[in-house]
């Protein structure tokens, strides 16, 4: 099972990463480590996620107000929409589906 990123996802992981270690040094790292864990736990699990739209489902991440916004396709490959912070617009990647 691949998965990969799409590039604006990428962009706000590397974001959130930033802004997490300039809050405190490693803070960052460990963010990204919980993200690495939930992209580990949806590669096991895929369907473990309720849908969170008619393509998607999302994956919680741990310690961190964020969520995994990410697509199975039917040769099972995953695709991460977003890295998508709980506390902000919630629909603002649903332009990313077309």
């Amino acid at each position: 099972m691949n998965v990969s990123f799409l590039d604006i996802a990428s962009l706000e992981l590397h974001d959130a990463f930033e802004y997490y270690e300039y809050q405190q040094e490693n803070l960052g790292r460990k963010f990204v480590f919980e993200v690495e864990n939930a992209i580990e736990r949806i590669t096991y699990y895929p369907h473990a996620w309720h849908n969170f739209s008619k393509q998607t489902r999302r994956c919680l991440v741990k310690n961190f107000p964020y969520g995994i916004i990410y697509r199975v396709s039917e040769d099972h490959n995953i695709l991460i929409i977003a890295v998508m912070n709980l506390h902000r617009k919630p629909n603002y990647w649903t332009n990313r589906l077309q």
